[in-house]
């Protein structure tokens, strides 16, 4: 008995979701959820690049305990995020208030300010080389002025700055693209109340603009925690692959490259580093999100 159009339209429908789920859950399988586990795995080997290497259990996170060369990219990481991350909380937020007005060449410093989020970062990080080298036009001008040269890119600490500067520079313009999509939600009647209160621009900005905007910068915060404690491409790029002076401006993600790569590389140790950062990148978000559900309390 031949089947109604209906009902074989009833059969197929437990397949075909899956059918147009397929290509997105084997690309999300095979780049995503294997080398995360293949991670995990790992970790707790002594694998190497070309040996496939035997379960050692916590001996790598023992290692790492011991180890000085992680303690100083965990350091580094973290104050990574503790001068990255609030900059980019405000600064964006700022500008996209300057560019929210809707006057005449507007839309030119709002593309200006975006240009660096599309710039490939080495092209980025290489105009800052070129900027910061100890004969780059930054200290031709300092030496110019008679401040004499800085070592932009040999100091230890001016390198870390310099690098965090790279990034809240690149990430201005994406952060104030967020922030203008949530300042047009704001309703333009409660800037007016205030000013008829005689509520000031600060004032507006503070009691208006910041609890308006508040959900969205807790969205900033996360979103930039992360990619700060992530950092590699600007710090490789300033103070190249050995960390800067004796590696001491390393970070996390700096040291896994360096130790995982390579015919000699350690791969398990590597792995049990990325478990770390994986580990330290969740407790962030959830510090975030819990931080903003105390003030919604």
């Amino acid at each position: 008995m031949a089947l109604s159009p209906v009902s074989r339209v009833r059969r197929q429908l437990p397949v075909s979701p899956w059918l147009f789920a397929a290509p997105g859950l084997l690309v999300v399988g095979a780049f995503v959820l294997y080398p995360f586990v293949s991670t995990v795995v790992n970790s707790f080997t002594d694998r190497r690049t070309l040996i496939p290497g035997r379960f050692v259990g916590l001996a790598n996170f023992r290692e790492l305990l011991h180890d000085e060369m992680f303690w100083i990219a965990l350091r580094n990481s973290v104050l990574y995020v503790l001068g990255v991350v609030p900059a980019l909380v405000v600064l964006p937020l700022l500008l996209a208030l300057l560019v929210q007005k809707n006057i005449p060449g507007i839309a030119f410093f709002r593309s200006a300010f975006y240009t660096p989020v599309v710039a490939s970062i080495v092209v980025v990080g290489l105009i800052w080389v070129w900027l910061l080298d100890e004969r780059g036009l930054v200290n031709s001008l300092l030496e110019t002025v008679g401040v004499g040269r800085v070592g932009f890119l040999s100091d230890q600490w001016l390198l870390l700055l310099s690098a965090m500067a790279v990034t809240v520079w690149k990430g201005l313009g994406y952060y104030m693209i967020i922030y203008l999509a949530a300042l047009a939600s704001v309703p333009r009647e409660l800037h007016e109340a205030a000013a008829v209160d005689g509520a000031g621009a600060v004032r507006r900005f503070l009691t208006v603009t910041v609890p308006a905007v508040r959900s969205t910068m807790v969205l900033v915060a996360a979103l930039a925690s992360v990619a700060a404690f992530k950092v590699f491409s600007e710090v490789y790029l300033l103070a190249g692959p050995t960390g800067g002076p004796a590696g001491e401006d390393t970070t996390l993600v700096m040291l896994v490259q360096r130790t995982g790569t390579g015919l000699t590389g350690r791969v398990g140790y590597a792995s049990a580093l990325s478990l770390v950062v994986f580990v330290v990148t969740v407790a962030l978000m959830l510090l975030v999100l819990r931080a903003d559900r105390r003030e919604d309390a």
